[in-house]
């Protein structure tokens, strides 16, 4: 039997990010060019804005008072960007004509690890789920006016600690709002916004949930946490969620986990320096990439299913992988 093909080498390498790599998101050409662009956010508060036609920086956004940028987040429509930082700072930025500047800023309650989560809800409205006062509550706004709309807390004999990550999705079956949140305490629960109830929560992980995300045509979401293994669980038509699979993984960490647009394949980002490729319906794995020299700590898929990945040794590695699968 012939041995497998040796893994693939990064595309492109973006270097000069200048710190450790913790956001990343692709989003298409606001700055007139008409291309796809990258975006980064560094340890020391920076968020870059990359050419992948040229893999250079194209402009510098300095909001963030050198604390981390933990989440990058394009608006829909428009050439507007969300920036989140360890600075307790969620930034609103205009990218249009070369910009570059801060419209509109939300304060955070709690510094935490968690990411925010957006959904749009009309032509000029989204959604913004982000960490909530006390360190365990998820606040809910709609923007961008910010009105609250709800806070959203597990009872206090659940003890689930803090949010650690959060990911807003509608049903195609309807338009309202709901929520997934992995916590501290392992558990990932499922939120109906609008009647500010959870629906259901289950227990994933024996370590914070670190990274989940969710695919909405199959009903299934995997999650990731500080242990080594990955939790796949499903969601019924009764909105209960239940773990489906465990994966074990070889080293303990998982700091991101990404599901292709395509929903093919599933990437996962690891404390021990390497990329973990499966495929997403049968979690068969596909290819182990080890190119960083640090922890990886994000990932981010194009439309167009390239992969990007940040790491600590302040590296961005740019993948093609499986495209016609």
């Amino acid at each position: 039997m012939a041995p497998p093909p040796p893994p693939p080498d990064p595309q492109f390498v973006l270097r000069g990010a200048q710190s450790a790599v913790h956001a990343l998101h692709f989003c298409g050409g606001a700055q007139g060019q008409g291309q796809p662009l990258l975006l980064s956010g560094s340890l020391h508060g920076l968020v870059h804005i990359w050419s992948l036609q040229t893999r250079r920086v194209l402009a510098t956004l300095d909001g963030h008072t050198g604390k981390c940028v933990t989440w990058l987040q394009t608006l829909p429509p428009g050439p507007q960007l969300l920036s989140q930082g360890r600075d307790l700072r969620v930034h609103v930025w205009d990218l249009a004509e070369g910009r570059n500047a801060i419209v509109d800023s939300v304060c955070l309650e709690s510094v935490g690890f968690c990411r925010g989560s957006i959904l749009a809800c009309g032509p000029q409205r989204w959604m913004l789920a982000m960490p909530g006062k006390g360190g365990d509550e998820v606040q809910i706004l709609e923007m961008p006016s910010k009105t609250s709309v709800c806070s959203l807390k597990l009872e206090a004999e659940a003890r689930p600690g803090m949010p650690m990550c959060l990911q807003l999705w509608q049903a195609d079956s309807s338009p309202l709002p709901l929520l997934l949140a992995g916590y501290e305490d392992g558990s990932v629960a499922l939120w109906d916004v609008s009647a500010r109830k959870v629906c259901s929560r289950v227990a994933c992980h024996e370590e914070p949930v670190m990274g989940l995300d969710f695919d909405s045509q199959k009903a299934r979401g995997v999650s990731g946490s500080a242990e080594k293994a990955l939790a796949v669980w499903s969601l019924d038509e009764q909105r209960a969620l239940q773990v489906h699979r465990t994966h074990q993984l070889t080293n303990p960490g998982v700091a991101d986990v990404r599901i292709r647009p395509d929903r093919r394949l599933l990437a996962t980002a690891g404390w021990d320096h390497r990329i973990r490729v499966f495929h997403w319906r049968t979690m068969k794995p596909l290819a182990v990439l080890a190119f960083h020299s640090a922890a990886v700590h994000c990932l981010a898929f194009a439309t167009d299913g390239l992969l990007a990945a940040g790491s600590g040794d302040q590296r961005i590695s740019v993948w093609s992988l499986y495209p016609r699968m």
